[in-house]
């Protein structure tokens, strides 16, 4: 399927806050809006340079399959968004929220990737506030995935270990919520050749555990298969080379979300996009994307990287052309 160049425009925001304005960054030509909510045509496959309080209004009810983001985290990234002070997060993300609620679809998942600071000694409470406020509103807390990061960043404090993990956390306004497990099941391994080889009279019936904690497991049933489903714990190394910006997140991530929750041609939803990673992540894998945000050094950064994504690798263009593939020489950089 062709896709439409990535647009990049700014938002000026007028008193009411569904109704603006859209310019071009290229031309710099305005674009009147009407006061009610645009058509979701003007969204697709844009990123909107703008304050994501003022843009997610202008967005139709029930549009959006999946809401997948990392908002700016409680005093951090000062110099890039202004830092929200943790005390004052949750009546910040609050409206956000609501939007967000709004311009989601009755079978679609929202997830949240955030991480509390340690704050005069220890960890700060909001992100357990923020859940309890969200299911307020209206959200249910379907999951907590775990990322891991492989590659954390070292460091030593007198009280604690260095962070290795955040929070993604997954809300849905239904439990019929969208979920397509088998999009992200992960290979078996080659431990199954020789263990399913010979199997005991124990394997072949459910086995309950000795602590009666009432789970169990029937080692027959993996015979004959090759993939098996993850767990909630997500093994990714962060972004190394931040691509031009203070808290990038791997595209790896957004991806792997983005294939559980939504099929291709479904529309998904970053009102933080940053850098442009999740945008990147939909392109790779035939999703339509709408990006929100406030930077615009970010909003350029993020377009360029779309454009980058169009280009075909060296290994694409040897295979595409039909030169030797099983010969990988030189780089794509």
């Amino acid at each position: 399927m062709l896709q439409r160049e990535p647009e990049v425009r700014v938002l000026s925001a007028n008193s009411d806050s569904r109704a603006y304005n859209i310019t071009d960054a290229a031309s710099c030509a305005m674009v009147d809006r009407p006061s009610k909510a645009s058509a979701l045509r003007d969204f697709l496959d844009t990123i909107v340079c703008g304050d994501c309080r003022k843009v997610l209004p202008g967005l139709p009810a029930q549009c959006v399959d999946l809401i997948v983001t990392s908002p700016p985290y409680a005093d951090r990234r000062d110099k890039t968004y202004g830092g929200i002070k943790p005390d004052e997060y949750v009546e910040w993300f609050i409206p956000i929220a609501e939007e967000l609620r709004r311009v989601l679809k009755p079978t679609g998942s929202f997830v949240l990737n955030i991480k509390e600071p340690a704050v005069n000694g220890e960890r700060h409470t909001f992100v357990l506030e923020l859940v309890m406020r969200l299911r307020q509103q209206g959200w249910l807390w379907i999951e907590e995935y775990c990322w891991h990061k492989r590659n954390c960043y070292p460091g030593k404090w007198p009280n604690r270990f260095r962070d290795a993990w955040e929070r993604c956390l997954h809300f849905a306004v239904s439990r019929q919520f969208a979920m397509y497990q088998e999009a992200v099941m992960v290979p078996m391994g080659d431990w199954r050749h020789k263990r399913l080889q010979k199997l005991s009279e124990t394997d072949r019936r459910r086995d309950n555990s000795r602590v009666g904690s009432g789970f169990g497991k029937n080692i027959s049933n993996w015979v004959g298969r090759d993939l098996a489903y993850p767990t909630n714990v997500l093994h990714l190394a962060t972004e190394c080379s931040n691509r031009g910006h203070s808290a990038a997140f791997p595209v790896e991530l957004p991806k792997w979300f983005i294939k559980l929750f939504t099929r291709p041609n479904e529309v998904v939803l970053d009102p933080f996009i940053g850098s442009g990673t999740a945008a990147v992540a939909c392109r790779e894998i035939n999703r339509r994307f709408i990006g929100i945000e406030v930077n615009p050094e970010y909003c350029a950064l993020a377009r360029e990287r779309l454009r980058q994504a169009e280009q075909p690798t060296f290994w694409e263009r040897e295979t595409k052309y039909g030169r030797n593939s099983a010969r990988k020489t030189g780089s794509a950089h």
